[in-house]
């Protein structure tokens, strides 16, 4: 075989083995990714973006722009404007149970804003909401941008099956603002709230999310730091925030970006 055949053989070989498990970039675009076999039973959408990429890598672009209510994603801006309008003074701001028995268990008992986060307790983001108040609301989602921007479900309704809607490609546009800490909160705030978001830390990564249902949809969206890269990531699916979250996993642990399934 002529050396100049040995040579573009041996490149393909080397060019093969290094995509192989990895997502692939090209000149600047999105890494190639493939979750096909992750949402072949149901309907849903996965988006994400490496930081440092001009644009996200898309699955299913029908469902990823369209509209969804955020239900229990929109705590983190909830925490970020809780913050900065001084309603809750830190992560271990305590709001005391009410004594009313809810659905899941965990809810009924005293939380912090922090453990509010972790176990998605809504009453207290409800009641931190009521405290923000409707006129410093209303300014805060639109200072952001968030989604429609329409909070006229009402103050501790309007983002749970109501009227705020947000697009998966919009979760991951203010994520990575957040991310970025390029938002207009103090600096403090956002660290804040991206301290309260860690779910998941390895030797390698770590991992920040938050899920949410509701209406029969589900929501996992956050970040993801893995050595030299972080990833904004958005999920959407029919089914519930436990699910989509479990599907975002799967994907990840496929690219080995994390190392351990939920």
């Amino acid at each position: 075989m002529k050396k100049k055949h040995m040579k573009w053989l041996f490149s393909g070989f080397m060019l093969i083995a290094l995509c192989i498990g990895h997502p692939s970039s090209s000149e600047g675009t999105s890494p190639a990714w493939s979750v096909d076999e992750f949402m072949k039973d149901r309907e849903g959408t996965f988006v994400i973006q490496e930081v440092k990429e001009k644009s996200p890598w898309v699955y299913n672009k029908n469902r990823a722009n369209e509209r969804f209510a955020p239900q229990s994603t929109f705590k983190v801006a909830n925490a970020l404007i809780g913050l900065q309008t001084g309603v809750v003074s830190d992560e271990y701001d305590i709001k005391y149970w009410d004594g009313v028995k809810r659905e899941i268990d965990n809810w009924n008992k005293d939380h912090t804003l922090g453990s509010g986060m972790r176990d998605s307790v809504v009453w207290y983001y409800q009641a931190m909401a009521r405290d923000i108040g409707e006129e410093r609301m209303n300014h805060w989602v639109k200072a952001i941008h968030y989604g429609n921007e329409d909070i006229s479900g009402g103050i501790d309704q309007f983002w749970l099956s109501s009227t705020l809607r947000i697009t998966p490609v919009e979760q991951v546009h203010f994520l990575k603002q957040l991310y970025e800490e390029s938002l207009p909160f103090d600096l403090s705030v956002m660290r804040t709230v991206k301290r309260m978001m860690i779910q998941k830390e390895e030797t390698h990564a770590t991992l920040y999310g938050k899920t949410g249902s509701g209406s029969g949809i589900g929501w996992y969206v956050g970040f993801l730091k893995h050595e030299n890269k972080t990833y904004i990531f958005a999920t959407n699916i029919e089914g519930t925030g436990i699910e989509a979250k479990e599907i975002t996993y799967r994907i990840l642990k496929k690219y080995h970006l994390i190392e351990a399934s939920v």
